[in-house]
């Protein structure tokens, strides 16, 4: 699945989560709510990161990681989305300048000559 098909699945869960909180509270999430709530994924994640490592002890085990992981990358393709960001596109770029800052740093790196 690439990441066109994970955004369009993304947005069917989004307005899914619309209808749902349109009908149960009257409105929809606000960017902020959303960053809010991805903040609250990345918490939950570095928990059960924590746990992976045996560092403390979680219920849920390796399933819930996964759920965590996937729910954290809804959240970033949801972000992307709702502030106009081509997620592809500025991966590509972003990946490609750190590539080029990395390898300018290691020494004896024939790539960065």
């Amino acid at each position: 699945m690439g990441l066109d098909e994970l955004l369009q699945q993304a947005m069917r869960v989004h307005d899914l989560y619309d209808r749902l909180n349109l009908d149960e509270r009257g409105r929809g999430w606000t960017r902020e709510e959303f960053m809010l709530g991805f903040a609250g994924d990345v918490g939950d994640l570095a928990k059960l990161v924590m746990a992976e490592e045996g560092a403390r002890d979680m219920p849920g085990g390796r399933a819930a990681l996964e759920h965590e992981l996937a729910d954290c990358l809804w959240s970033v393709l949801i972000l992307a989305h709702r502030y106009g960001v081509d997620l592809e596109t500025a991966f590509r770029r972003t990946m490609a300048e750190l590539e080029t800052a990395i390898s300018a740093r290691l020494p004896g790196d024939e790539s960065s000559a």
